[in-house]
């Protein structure tokens, strides 16, 4: 029913429509709109039987796409929706490959600038923002935090919730940064990627580094997050601070610390929240005054 009165009334290029519904004793089942491509854990992250050979502007359409999904839930339905679950079997392709988001059953009306807490935290381990995952605070940048970990999974075509990298077994949020580090971000790109525009995936790979960063108040909005993906701008490595993932040891972690302080809430944030640095460091080719914050 959650899902029904939430998106009943949604329409949008980028979101999947409902086309009816029963409710019939214990059965409840939902119609949606035929989707020809299944999703992108099938068609770019599943096995070579399913697989769809996808070129670097098909995956960039399907980064925007999304992207212009998840802002038109967050700034242009009221009241606001948080998805909760944005992951790559929830981004559904048509039959061009145009990604429709899919499965609300876990969004959540949301009251403009209100972070709603809660001790029931749904959600992808893999995707999960730390602060949600960890503290139970939810606002629109938990879905910004999961949106930059399916941006890396589209440039390369690996799980965020499968794979692990190296001899420390990073996620993929991990493995990134590393590569960062080393100056090798080049190396997270798909191999059958053969020709693309340097750059343009270099930005969007920083792009995704923005959105996960471990302090959710560093995170840009999704509107923002659009305005980086869709226009040539310089990005202000410097302005990054290291994200921070979820791990089921983390929780265990957080309950032994929160009986070492009395000011419990004000420490957890200090473990996991990193210096703030100010998102109006960006550079720019050209000014884009709408990702600056307010």
């Amino acid at each position: 029913m959650t899902e029904i009165n939430m998106i009943s009334n949604i329409r949008h290029p980028n979101l999947v429509q409902l086309i009816g519904c029963c409710i019939e004793g214990n059965n409840r089942v939902l119609v949606y709109e035929y989707m020809e491509n299944n999703s992108l854990a099938t068609s770019l992250l599943g096995s070579k039987g399913k697989h769809i050979a996808m070129d670097w502007s098909t995956r960039a359409a399907i980064c925007l796409g999304t992207a212009t999904g998840i802002a038109f839930l967050h700034e242009e339905v009221e009241p606001p929706i948080v998805h909760r679950d944005i992951k790559a079997s929830n981004i559904l392709l048509d039959g061009n490959l145009q990604p429709k988001i899919g499965d609300f059953g876990l969004a959540k009306l949301f009251p403009d600038n209100v972070t709603h807490v809660t001790t029931q935290v749904a959600g992808t381990v893999g995707y999960l923002a730390p602060e949600y995952a960890l503290l139970g605070q939810l606002t629109k940048k938990a879905d910004v935090y999961s949106f930059g970990v399916l941006i890396l999974e589209i440039i390369s075509a690996r799980s965020s919730s499968k794979a692990a990298f190296g001899e420390d077994l990073l996620v993929l949020v991990e493995w990134v940064w590393k590569l960062r580090k080393e100056e090798r971000l080049m190396d997270l790109v798909d191999a059958e990627l053969f020709e693309y525009p340097e750059d343009e995936v270099m930005r969007f790979i920083k792009v995704a580094l923005f959105c996960t960063q471990a302090a959710a108040q560093q995170r840009p909005t999704m509107k923002q997050v659009l305005e980086m993906l869709s226009k040539n701008v310089n990005l202000n490595e410097k302005a990054l601070t290291e994200p921070t993932v979820y791990r089921s040891w983390t929780s265990q972690w957080l309950a032994s610390s929160t009986n070492e302080t009395s000011s419990s809430q004000k420490n957890k944030g200090k473990k996991l929240v990193y210096p703030p640095v100010s998102f109006s460091q960006l550079d720019r080719d050209q000014e884009v005054t709408e990702m600056l914050p307010r």
